[in-house]
């Protein structure tokens, strides 16, 4: 007989979910958490404390008002770490909150510690204190994340060389930072610190930021961030970091020497398996510390689930929610849906990116022909109401069937709008559809309707070209003359 039916190690997104999911089935069910960790990275130094972070940053800087008021707008003159930390840590403790609440009254018990296989059903579960219990489990899912990837040759100190996990702990809004890797992370807190006034540098390996978003909008991001005095160093390398009392000397590869007061390394992230004792229940995991699974989230051992950042890509809070929900169905033998594979992908920079589907570059090198409709915010009147004048919405068309191949948004709310092109997309819809839609006016959903009708032009008026004679405009060749045709029996016509 074991101790609970289902044990989960770890709280965040794919965890809770997992054990919610599985307490609704009326299980016994159990979590594994370290103490003030609750809602894991993802709630404490991740996802949310980022996100809230930038609803500050707007806010107190007044950027998103600067179309309207002038570029000297700002709702606070003198930012401080406490102005940004007092949003942040409210946002914190209501998730916790509701976190908590939400695990009690589906009877979930939470254990408090860090927890460890002994064998393949059971996990010895450290306090604090050091002290040790061991529980078991008939099934047991793995949701324990991943954690800031720290190169070797670097000597973080929390202050003035920090990880992205550790920026949210800073003593003051830096007046200059570097931040190594222009990936999500990176770009993200780039972003907001330039706008708090920071002149941030950008110092990436790769000849270009973002590869996986549509080159356009990536040109338009690079174009505003660059106008709040950010400065990129593409193909570039940061080989040493010197520390001085008053700030961080960034050496390149090249030979350049960047000063600020804060390094920040956003060198991708490490999945934190090695402090599972994975060896003991007979699993393994790859160099980046994360485990294998199948389509079920079943790792090699059949009772054993892994779901979240841990199993790698696209290690988002929303899809680990998802893997987390359907890896507790399978594990209690319920049926269940596979996770869409259409899913968003949202980037919270300033401006924000978001988007779904495939992306010009992937289509054109697949030879799929497609049509482009684009939509400016500036041609909206919510645009304007707003003063977003820079925002644009592109849709991906294919000629032959009408269906969205894509849906690419960039400027305010373009993580929820997605949502609209992810559904029509998701139903098959056309771009038909979305042309005959009535939208609610003044809203930013109206670009919806302004692209598919900047799309729909152009594929009529290709199709108009097409029906016309090919010969219109061209030289006509002389026909010889033929001979008049046999008149044919009734038979022969009717064959």
């Amino acid at each position: 007989m074991y101790d609970f039916d289902v044990l989960v190690l770890g709280s965040g997104p794919g965890g809770q979910k997992a054990a919610i999911a599985a307490a609704k089935l009326d299980r016994r069910v159990a979590v594994v958490e370290r103490r003030h960790m609750l809602g894991g990275v993802c709630i404490n130094t991740g996802t949310i404390p980022s996100k809230t972070l930038r609803e500050a940053v707007l806010y107190l800087s007044g950027l998103s008002q600067r179309e309207m008021y002038g570029q000297s707008y700002r709702l606070k003159d003198d930012i401080t770490v406490a102005d940004l930390a007092a949003r942040t840590q409210h946002v914190i403790g209501r998730e916790i909150d509701v976190i908590r609440s939400q695990l009690a009254r589906n009877r979930v018990r939470l254990l408090t510690g860090t927890g460890r296989f002994s064998d393949p059903h059971t996990i010895c579960v450290a306090d604090d204190g050091g002290r040790e219990t061991k529980v078991t489990a008939e099934k047991i899912i793995l949701a324990t994340g991943t954690r800031p990837a720290r190169p070797a040759s670097v000597d973080f100190d929390e202050r003035t060389i920090i990880d992205s996990d550790g920026i949210i702990n800073l003593e003051r809004i830096p007046r200059s930072m570097v931040v190594v890797g222009a990936g999500v992370i990176g770009i993200e807190y780039a972003s907001m610190f330039a706008a708090l006034g920071t002149k941030v540098t950008v110092v990436e390996r790769r000849e270009r930021m973002l590869e996986f978003c549509d080159l356009e909008i990536i040109e338009a991001l690079k174009y505003h961030l660059r106008d709040l005095a950010v400065t990129f160093r593409f193909g570039e390398s940061v080989a040493s970091v010197q520390r001085h009392p008053k700030g961080a000397i960034a050496v390149l590869e090249s030979g350049k020497r960047i000063a600020a007061d804060t390094v920040m390394y956003s060198a991708g992230r490490q999945g934190t398996a090695g402090a599972l004792a994975l060896e003991n229940a007979g699993l393994a995991a790859d160099d980046r510390g994360r485990i294998s699974v199948d389509e079920h989230f079943q790792t090699s051992v059949p009772h054993v689930y892994a779901v979240g950042d841990i199993i790698g890509f696209p290690a988002l809070a929303s899809t680990s929610m998802e893997q987390g929900r359907n890896a507790a169905l399978h594990a209690c033998g319920e049926p269940l849906h596979h996770v869409h594979p259409l899913q968003p992908i949202g980037i919270y920079t300033i401006p924000e990116i978001s988007f779904v589907g495939r992306t010009e570059d992937e289509l054109t090198d697949s030879r799929v022909p497609f049509e482009v409709g684009i939509s400016r915010y500036r041609e909206l009147a919510r645009g304007q109401i707003i003063g977003d004048s820079y925002g644009m919405l592109k849709l991906l068309v294919s000629p032959e069937d009408r269906c969205l191949l894509g849906v690419h948004v960039f400027g305010t709310g373009a993580t929820e709008l997605v949502h609209i092109g992810q559904t029509v997309m998701g139903c098959r819809g056309t771009v038909d559809y979305l042309v005959d839609a009535v939208f609610n006016y003044p809203t930013l959903a109206e670009s919806y309707k302004v692209a598919a009708l900047d799309a729909m032009n152009k594929m009529r008026e290709i199709a108009r070209l097409d029906d016309e004679p090919e010969t219109r405009g061209a030289p006509v060749a002389e026909v010889p003359a033929q001979p008049a045709p046999k008149a044919r029996s009734r038979k022969a016509a009717s064959d």
